[in-house]
This record gives structure tokens, sequence and C-alpha cells, in this order.
């Protein structure tokens, strides 16, 4: 099992937060984050084939693992920091599809989908086995999920919305910005971090996911 903070074994560089997701060019990758259970857990959850464990990865080699599986597999790469579990989801990520189920039994449970082909990036938070809140980043003006105001107060004293949920964001402001404000509003209201370096290059334990 892995019980240990991640962060015991590859120490703090500093990299705090989520922020540096609007500005980092590499954003290919789809995050699933999970509060209340251990990162192997969020593997089985996320579609985790029985049996097959590649050993500790880099982003490199669970790309070209990802490119081996069969159509609809994905590669998840495990950790824990800052009190979630997390996933990097290589390939065909299950994230979005699964969020409810792996939040089920209580658990809090993020979905960050860069969507580099089909603009804008994806946010999603469910508990308990039901999806509460989801939007694109900088369309928070149109929301989902069974409680789509969940975040309009935060979302609102960031400036990004108007008390009734119209954008409040100058039509000319940097997408990156402007996805910097929202990924900010993210971090502070679920107190997500999470490392550039462990996304990029860190091997961690690896799961062959099975999207379908």
């Amino acid at each position: 099992m892995l019980t240990a903070d991640i962060s015991d074994a590859v120490g703090d560089t500093g990299g705090s937060g989520i922020q540096w997701l609007a500005h980092w060019d590499g954003w290919f990758v789809s995050l699933t984050f999970a509060r209340g259970i251990a990162p192997e857990e969020l593997a089985a959850r996320l579609g985790a084939l029985p049996g097959i464990r590649p050993g500790p990865l880099g982003a490199s080699d669970a790309w070209s693992m990802a490119g081996e599986t069969v159509d609809g597999d994905g590669v998840a790469r495990v950790g824990r920091w800052g009190g979630w579990s997390f996933a990097v989801e290589h390939g065909m990520p299950s994230g979005a599809e699964r969020l409810a189920e792996v939040s089920w039994g209580g658990v809090e449970a993020v979905h960050l989908d860069p969507q580099p082909d089909h603009p804008p990036r994806q946010f999603a938070y469910a508990r308990d086995g039901e999806l509460l809140c989801c939007f694109g980043l900088g369309e928070e003006c149109w929301r989902g999920g069974h409680q789509p105001d969940l975040l309009l107060p935060e979302l609102v004293a960031a400036k990004i919305l108007l008390p009734d949920g119209a954008c409040a964001r100058p039509e000319d402001e940097p997408w990156e910005e402007r996805d910097r404000l929202t990924l900010a509003v993210l971090e502070s209201r679920f107190a997500l971090a999470l490392p550039r370096h462990l996304v990029e290059d860190a091997p961690l334990p690896a799961f062959v996911t099975c999207t379908r």
C-alpha cells in the first residue's frame, strides 16, 4: 500500500498549488485528485486492470506504454500530496467518466482535463458518488452538476463572474491569466497542490486503466 505521503520520498521542491498549470505548455495529461482513499484505491476506482503493475514510471515511459495499450486503455501514475491522492492520467483518461464512482463512500474527487484538442480545459468535482459541479475554464458562466452554483461565491469574489453568474472578465484578457484565476479559486477552495516535477518526470507507481 502507498501509505506514506509522497513528499516524504521525493521532497518538496517548492512547487505548491496548481496555478502553474495555466502557463504550462506541456499540460497534456488529465489529473484526478481524491481525498479519503489511498493512491492504490484511486487507481482501482479509475479502472486499473488487476495484476498489471509496470513499476514506477516517469512521464515519458508512461506515454510510451499508453501508446502500446489497446484502444480505450490508459496509464495512471499515482501518488499522494497535500492530503490528496492523485493520478496523472496518460493516454485515454478515465477520471472524467468515473469521477462519481471515484467519490463513492464519502470521498471527494476533483478532475482537471486539459482538453488540448477541444478547449476549454475542464473542471469537475464529485462527492459521495454524485457529480456536484463542473465547468470549462473560461466558461464558468455555463455550469453543470447537481449543485452548479457550488463555487459561485468564490468565482464572484475572484471577479470571474458577476453575482447573476454572468462573465465578469474582459473579452481580450489573455487566456493563460484567465485560466490562472480560476485555478487559483480551485486551489484555495479544495487546498489542491501538485508540484510540477511529480507530473513531468518523477517515477511513480503506475497502473494500466481501462476506460470502458
